[in-house]
């Protein structure tokens, strides 16, 4: 019976299940999250079913086997929430009763807790009458509950038989940033997520660790494809091998992304947690989500492999490279992980596959964009990267890709964005939980964040107006250091660029497009820039090599035509 509470736990946990996997998550660098996430998930699902109960006119019962019903039979989310219900729910319903709302229910249930000496963390306005008097009222309520013996501070959701192996296998993928289906360990797979194929090009032959994207073919591929492109086997006409006269001093190259939750696309959908917006569709993708770790890179701007979503129909890097030559097919990786920065990349960078010998150059984007200035901390000053430690780090990483790159590689260095923008265009506008009743809005989303210690970055999502400063401030001297670095210092086997991530000029585009500054931010986390920045990104950088260093991209191939013709897709993504 202890699992009943752990139970609980693991529905909210599972619609943010990389906050137990990971010591930082897809909000950046957090610590010691599990109480904290703990009761952010409460709210949220409390806030759900009580929002589902308004727009379906239904009573709280009806609502919460709505939700449940909506959910996927898959990492057992259907069969979790039922048994969530079955525990849990007539307390829900005997608090909804009398009129409590998330805050009130989460710390009843004690998945919210207010520390000695510490302020009272709530999302929603405080009742009218008295929080202590409030509260006590409604643990009378369920004081007899058979639910409150649970103890919360085992709650392990891993520790819960039937998630322990899913557990296990993101839990291993996450920390080594490496495809766990990964039969030849050639750091490839056939497998989508857990860092398999949305994440790096799919291999084609995963029982032959000298067959991946991005090498030079063995033998021009005469017999068999080495490199994963699709292109292979011998010309009848000629007995000329395909690979040989399609590909040869076309100048193929890959793109390789080293970044954070940006760069990866976290990303939380809005009908997730919009009452009025959910249907059995809403959950469709919510398994694939969580085994990549709440991120989406298979769209991201940099190495995603499938269309925009987006009303902006540009392409990424990655697809134009391919687009440009066709030989490209499938060299991407995307190394990046949530809660990354300069700081700690050593600890994954070894996941990067390039063969100096034996593989193609490549294209490597550094954009570690926030987390040297962001943390959740209570004084998020003394814990930014400085500009000497960014310096160290970067040189370090830079050796590093020297001694691992195929010569005639290159490296661009992407500078950090103002994040005042967050505040200044989000703050008094209503979050997708506060947009039903108009009781919610970002500036009270973010302060419950920073009660929580939780926030993806404390430095500006506040109402602290010199902290922003300061914060920006910061980011503006780390970006004059990357652009230092990239102006000093030469290297063998790359060249290297700096390029600000000019945030002012996306917005002042997208305003031309007829678009609102912010639409710009992940609605859910009112943090992460969206796919249609990581779009518009990916164009200003296309735009700014074809101009000034037309020479990254390498050449078009004039085969392209003929490799459609004979390959097709070219065995797709």
């Amino acid at each position: 019976m202890k699992s009943h509470r752990k139970i609980l736990m693991a529905l909210p946990l599972l619609f943010l299940l990389t906050l137990h996997t990971l010591a930082s998550s897809g909000y950046g660098n957090w610590s010691d999250t599990r109480h904290s996430s703990a009761c952010i998930g409460c709210v949220l699902v409390v806030s759900m079913i009580e929002q589902l109960t308004q727009v379906h006119n239904s009573t709280v019962q009806i609502s919460m086997e709505r939700l449940c019903s909506y959910l996927p039979e898959k990492l057992f989310l259907k069969t979790t929430c039922y048994l969530v219900v079955h525990i849990f729910g007539p307390d829900i319903v005997k608090l909804f009763r009398a009129d409590m709302n998330a805050d009130v229910v989460c710390h009843t249930l004690k998945f919210c807790k207010q520390d000695p000496g510490q302020p009272l963390c709530h999302l929603y306005p405080l009742p009218k009458e008295a929080w202590t008097f409030t509260l006590e009222k409604a643990r009378q309520i369920v004081k007899k509950s058979p639910a409150l013996k649970y103890s919360r501070s085992g709650s392990d959701i891993c520790s819960l038989p039937f998630l322990a192996k899913i557990c296990q296998k993101i839990k291993l993928a996450t920390q080594n940033s490496v495809p766990f289906s990964d039969a030849d360990s050639d750091k490839y797979s056939d497998f989508p997520t857990l860092r398999g194929f949305h994440w790096r090009g799919r291999d084609c032959n995963d029982s032959n660790k000298m067959a991946y994207p991005g090498r030079r073919p063995d033998n021009w591929d005469s017999y068999q494809d080495s490199n994963c492109n699709g292109i292979w086997g011998v010309d009848p006409k000629d007995g000329i091998p395909y690979e040989k006269k399609f590909c040869e001093g076309s100048q193929p190259r890959g793109v390789i992304l080293l970044g954070d939750s940006a760069g990866a696309h976290f990303h939380i959908p809005p009908d997730w947690i919009t009452a009025s917006q959910m249907s059995l569709k809403s959950f469709f993708n919510l398994p694939i989500a969580l085994t990549n770790e709440l991120d989406w890179p298979q769209l991201s701007g940099t190495t995603g492999f499938l269309y925009s979503t987006s009303r902006i129909k540009e392409n990424s890097i990655y697809l134009r490279l391919r687009k440009r030559n066709r030989c490209n097919h499938r060299d991407y990786q995307n190394i990046s992980k949530n809660g990354a920065s300069s700081q700690n990349l050593e600890r994954f960078i070894e996941s990067l596959s390039r063969n100096q010998l034996l593989d193609y150059p490549a294209i490597v984007i550094y954009a570690m964009i926030g987390n040297d200035v962001c943390s959740g901390h209570i004084d998020p000053l003394p814990a930014m990267t400085t500009p000497e430690k960014l310096y160290s780090k970067v040189m370090q990483t830079l050796q590093y890709l020297n001694s691992h790159l195929p010569n005639g590689s290159h490296v661009i260095l992407y500078g950090l964005p103002d994040g005042r923008f967050l505040w200044d265009h989000l703050h008094d506008r209503y979050h997708p939980l506060g947009q039903l009743n108009k009781d919610v809005t970002y500036a009270h989303f973010y302060s419950f964040l920073n009660c929580l210690q939780v926030s993806p970055c404390r430095g500006w999502m506040s109402s602290n107006k010199m902290l922003r400063t300061l914060t920006s401030e910061r980011a503006e001297q780390l970006s004059k250091t990357l652009k230092k670095i990239a102006t000093s210092q030469k290297f063998t086997n790359f060249d290297l660029f700096y390029l600000d991530f000019d945030f002012q000029e996306i917005t002042e585009e997208w305003q031309k497009k007829g678009g609102q500054p912010w639409q710009l931010i992940e609605p859910v986390d009112g943090f992460h820039p969206n796919e249609v920045v990581s779009q518009l990104l990916a164009d200003r950088f296309w735009k700014k090599m074809q101009h000034q260093w037309p020479h990254v991209l390498g050449k078009e191939n004039p085969f392209n035509p003929q490799i459609e013709e004979v390959f097709g897709d070219q065995g797709g993504h």
